[in-house]
């Protein structure tokens, strides 16, 4: 009697034992399962393709793009590897946001404009008519805009941050210096700025940036509308010869866009990691970047070439703006249309701009 009581006490023992063991072994597995890890036992990298269509040598590869991807390897304790592929080698400007979401790239940068249409409420940004004093305004206005407008517009994949270009002007082979000089003359722009150069009489055309330098130099265009930095990092300096001061016509908003299923496959650890150095490199490079390429540009590209640049008279260029402003109340008018509040939208970007013009004067 007492050998089986002995025998049960045994086994109760054991099983208990057994429990524990499970249980720990159990909370480890969990513990492990943030983590993917390979058959060997070591945690596994999660490669993520890059796609841009500026060169190798832009500042936004060598400033913010590369710099960005080694904070995230270090932060992610090398679980996370972001490998670039400028120059369109990856996808076209236009097809990165769509590539994204289908996978073929894990992280996009582009144009929303590439597209236009697609990206409705965004438009907002670029509308001529609104001041910016800078980038650093600009897309600080751009990306809390978005995060608290949220449009639909941007749900399929997991936007990370948004960057502008900020204020930018016409640059051109032939002097504009009022409305006729600028009558019937091919600009290369894109979505809404193609918009604002043909209610000033102006033809657009619509490119890439990666196009305009050839486009230019066989005239096919004959100027651009954009940020001074074009004028060195894509070197239009040398196929344009004149700059006429426009910082009411223009703003290029830029995504950094990934993958929703390929972030949704990180750990929360990794995911909180992302976040945190994008934050950072949002604030530190990417919402200054072209204003130091601006300034770049007026010390080298444009003095090394003689460009001359213009300013128009005061009265000149209320001529511009009146001719523009009916772009605004279109875009309200189109947002009405689809369902939007469209002036609450626009009202909401202005009193931003307002707000950040203060900040970053």
């Amino acid at each position: 009697m007492l050998k089986g009581k002995s025998l049960r006490a045994g086994r109760m023992v054991v099983a208990g034992v057994l429990t524990v063991l499970l249980l720990a072994m159990s909370a480890g597995c969990a513990k492990e399962a943030s983590a993917p890890v390979t058959s060997a036992g070591k945690v596994e990298t999660v490669e993520l393709k890059l796609a841009h269509f500026w060169p190798a040598t832009h500042p936004a590869e060598t400033d913010l793009v590369q710099p960005w991807a080694r904070e995230v390897e270090q932060a992610t304790n090398g679980q996370v590897k972001i490998t670039s592929y400028p120059g369109e080698t990856l996808l076209k400007a236009a097809d990165i946001y769509g590539g994204v979401k289908d996978g073929i790239a894990d992280i996009g940068i582009s144009c929303f404009s590439y597209t236009r249409g697609n990206f409705p409420v965004s438009e907002v940004f670029e509308l001529p008519g609104i001041t910016y004093n800078n980038s650093k305004v600009a897309s600080k206005v751009a990306w809390e805009g978005i995060k608290e407008l949220n449009p639909a517009e941007v749900q399929d994949t997991h936007l990370l941050m948004v960057i502008t270009t900020g204020p930018g002007d016409l640059y051109t082979k032939k002097p504009v210096r009022n409305l006729n000089d600028l009558k019937g003359m091919e600009i290369r722009a894109t979505g809404l700025s193609a918009a604002t150069l043909q209610s000033l009489g102006a033809t657009p055309v619509a490119m890439p940036q990666s196009e305009a330098y050839e486009a230019l130099s066989k005239g096919v265009v004959k100027g651009n509308l954009g940020p001074i930095e074009v004028l060195h990092g894509w070197k239009q300096a040398e196929v344009t010869s004149y700059i006429t001061k426009t910082p009411f016509l223009y703003n290029t908003l830029f995504f950094v866009t990934m993958n929703e299923d390929k972030w949704n496959s990180l750990s929360p650890e990794n995911q909180q990691a992302v976040e945190k150095v994008t934050r950072q490199y949002f604030e530190q490079a990417g919402m200054g970047l072209w204003d130091k390429q601006n300034d770049a540009a007026m010390n080298g590209a444009i003095k090394d070439n003689g460009m001359e640049i213009i300013t128009l008279s005061p009265e000149e260029a209320d001529k511009w703006i009146q001719l523009v402003s009916p772009v605004q109340q279109d875009f309200v008018s189109r947002m009405d249309k689809q369902g939007f509040k469209g002036q609450e939208i626009l009202d909401k970007v202005k009193a931003l701009a307002d707000k950040y013009n203060q900040e970053y004067k």
